[in-house]
């Protein structure tokens, strides 16, 4: 059973004269009751996905093939209508601006009373504050917010607010775009713990959760995405791709940070060589090549077949299962 799945997505962004290509062919299933991750470089396309998956696409972005469904419906991402019909109740952004997500000329409260009222025109003011308190009293927060503005909060307590407005109307999926980078370590063991909750509770069914952070996400996703230049390059169970990640890629990236696990306190942590390409050209083959000890001649010229055991995926000729396949062009 699949709560969402985006099928071959893929889209850029316009300035000028010129495309850069977001995302390239990107497919993901999530599942009821499961959380997401996805990590990557800066301009890997994280962001740029999380913005089609909570239907908030800019301006300039234009999705030039691929499929969303939801529950089964499929999305019409060219609908802008239908979008806004469908955000904050079957799906909901958590962004990671937090200042910026919030009217700095109104109180928390006020804010939350407009975004249940937009789902439910018959809501009591009292009913919508004390449902807010509730969430808000879950992120360690006081009644005494729904009373202060957004300036009178501190950056932590604004990242917060942010969590508990996102999930008032309780979506069927919730996209987290790095809403844990502007928090401390407390704020962000809170973030987490209410992020749980509300999966195993049932008031949402499924997280996409996007980050840098590695470390955060191998104890709080079941399944990691790993992309790199618009694509998926890995998924797996968060364990099994933390232990034995299969994709040169996500090896080079896992060695680049240091994950609090048993066994890597005395792990060198090592860099990865060179820059991620420039997506203003269309890539044919693996856009990680230039950058990868085990690229073979193929890489470069080929994109890479996507190799699924295990319930686990990964984009490389160097795992392709078959000899034939690694001579194919």
């Amino acid at each position: 059973m699949t709560l969402a799945r985006i099928n071959d997505l893929a889209a850029h962004y316009t300035a000028g004269d010129t495309n850069h290509h977001a995302l390239d062919g990107v497919s993901l299933d999530i599942a009821p009751g499961q959380i997401l991750g996805v990590v990557g470089e800066s301009g890997c396309g994280k962001s740029t996905m999380a913005s089609v998956l909570s239907l908030n696409p800019g301006p300039s972005l234009r999705i030039t093939s691929g499929t969303m469904t939801i529950d089964g419906t499929e999305v019409d991402l060219a609908d802008t209508e239908s979008h806004r019909r469908l955000r904050g109740g079957t799906v909901a952004l958590l962004p990671q601006g937090a200042l910026n997500a919030l009217n700095p000329t109104r109180r928390v409260g006020a804010l939350a009373y407009d975004i249940l009222a937009a789902g439910d025109k018959r809501i009591k003011r009292a009913e919508a504050m004390e449902r807010t308190a509730s969430r808000l009293e879950a992120l360690d927060l006081p009644p005494r917010v729904l009373r202060s503005y957004p300036h009178q909060l501190s950056g932590g307590m604004r990242q917060r607010v942010v969590t508990a407005l996102a999930t008032l109307r309780n979506p069927r999926l919730l996209v987290a775009d790095e809403p844990s980078s502007a928090l401390d370590v407390s704020s962000q063991r809170l973030l987490v713990d209410l992020l749980r909750r509300l999966v195993s509770d049932g008031l949402v069914d499924g997280i996409v959760f996007i980050t840098h952070d590695v470390a955060l996400l191998s104890e709080l996703a079941d399944r990691i995405a790993v992309m790199y230049a618009g694509r998926v390059v890995e998924e797996a169970p968060s364990r099994a791709l933390v232990d034995e990640p299969h994709h040169p890629y996500s090896q080079a990236l896992l060695a680049s940070v240091l994950v609090p696990e048993p066994g890597t306190r005395g792990r060198r942590v090592t860099g990865i060589p060179g820059s991620p390409p420039d997506l203003k050209v269309p890539i044919a083959g693996c856009p990680f090549a230039p950058r990868c000890d085990h690229a073979l001649e193929v890489c470069e010229q080929v994109r890479p077949p996507r190799n699924a055991a295990d319930a686990r995926v990964d984009a490389c000729w160097k795992n392709a299962e078959t000899e034939e396949a690694l001579h194919v062009g």
